[in-house]
């Protein structure tokens, strides 16, 4: 697992302690992470919604920098599956 999955890991993690359905954050070129109601975890397995984005705009978006809805609107954030669970989980991120 790479430093930037593990540090992903414990961020999510400190923001969220768990999530009523399964999600997928995908870093380009770094890994996964996945978030269910066992909390939040590195691994790759199919989730209701997967977010992929870059390392710059997945740290912008856990210290607030980068608003995630507007990611998604830009391209820099893509959402494969529930929009519904990607709102729920931008709004436990904010």
């Amino acid at each position: 697992m790479s430093a930037v999955i593990e540090g992903a890991v414990k961020a999510l993690g400190n923001k969220i302690s768990s999530f009523d359905s399964t999600a997928k954050f995908v870093i380009e070129g770094e890994g996964a992470i996945m978030i269910d109601a066992g909390g939040v975890r590195a691994g790759d397995e199919p989730a209701e919604v997967t977010l992929t984005a870059s390392r710059d705009t997945f740290e912008g978006i856990l210290n607030g920098d980068v608003n995630p809805t507007m990611a998604y609107m830009t391209g820099k954030l893509k959402i494969d599956g529930s929009l519904t669970d990607a709102m729920k989980l931008g709004a436990a991120l904010s």
